[in-house]
């Protein structure tokens, strides 16, 4: 919408075909007054049809740190023939226990990934990245055959057993994640992380809830499941969030606010720092189920929640180590 005309001017226009009298004080106000009014609905009647999407401003309180993965020493080993594009796998030169890790990461730069590794020794990485959207991480991995080529490569490439086998999503890669788990490979997954990347569709689709429509469950149900495994102690779901609304699809928000609903699990607010300058706004922990909301509704608050992947993962990890 371009920029109203000042009312002022509006004022003297109409002043001009009114005569003297809409020179009269009391004549102007009430002008201007109605002015006022009939430009207010018709702005309120424009808003009310524009849908709601992620601001694309940003903001300059947070300091937005980024890392880059510089401190990684170790090997990176490209592993083709599974993928369109093949993944990264990143071993570390710190890998000496008897038993490893194993973090297969979806979606977000292999640097953010072997910075993770150089921070927290133990662990060996896969990289995953096969596009935009959650659809370009879901398709490939909707049966068992490339997951299992996958854990296949890293193992023929790997000197000690693997101790657990941990899930990371940011944004988009989700999709993976959600492929995996409805498949018989949930039964091999330890803990699962998603970097603020957890979405589903409204019913009607793009009609918000605030609009009348309501969240499609059946992308939601198997992270519903993980989330009662991980609050009997079964499997460990951590769950990041920041404030952005997207508006045509269901925000990382309502789909916390689902899965805290479907456990009776209750926000908690906090108010503390996080890594990398975040700031986190809430912590609603039940068992190994933790849900942790940050403030932000920017792209950069966003990518936040994947360089900050070195630290959470230290959430991740249950005591019992089981090998296979």
């Amino acid at each position: 919408m371009k920029n109203p005309p000042d009312l002022e001017q509006l004022a003297d226009f109409f002043s001009y075909f009114a005569g003297d009298f809409s020179k009269n004080t009391m004549f102007r106000f009430l002008l201007l007054s109605a002015l006022v009014l009939c430009l207010s609905c018709e702005v309120a009647k424009k808003n009310s049809m524009m849908a709601q999407n992620s601001s694309p401003m940003e903001e300059h309180i947070r300091p937005h740190e980024r890392v880059d993965g510089s401190g990684f020493e170790g090997k990176k080993i490209s592993l083709p023939g599974i993928f369109e594009k093949d993944p990264l796998l990143l071993m570390g030169n710190a890998t000496s226990r008897d038993s490893v890790n194993l973090l297969i990461h979806f979606h977000g730069d292999e640097s953010v990934v072997a910075h993770a590794l150089a921070e927290n020794e133990g662990w060996v990485a896969v990289a995953v990245n096969l596009g935009n959207g959650s659809s370009a991480y879901s398709g490939p991995l909707t049966d068992t055959e490339r997951f299992d080529s996958l854990l296949q490569a890293v193992r023929q490439h790997l000197q000690q057993p693997i101790r657990k086998l941990y899930l990371s999503g940011f944004s988009a890669g989700y999709g993976a994640i959600r492929s995996i788990l409805k498949t018989i490979n949930y039964n091999l997954i330890d803990s699962v992380l998603l970097l603020d990347g957890l979405h589903a569709s409204y019913i009607p689709a793009q009609t918000p809830v605030a609009q009348g429509g309501q969240i499609d469950e059946k992308d939601l149900a198997v992270f519903k499941k993980l989330a009662e495994d991980a609050v009997s102690g079964a499997k460990v779901f951590v769950c990041t969030h920041s404030s952005i609304f997207p508006g045509t699809f269901v925000s990382t928000t309502e789909c916390a606010d689902a899965l805290l609903e479907s456990t009776g699990v209750s926000r908690r607010p906090v108010l503390k720092k996080g890594p990398l300058g975040m700031q986190q706004v809430g912590e609603s922990v039940e068992g190994n189920f933790k849900v942790l909301a940050f403030a932000g509704n920017t792209a950069p608050d966003h990518v936040d929640h994947l360089h900050g992947l070195f630290h959470f993962i230290k959430l991740l990890e249950n005591e019992e180590s089981v090998l296979w």
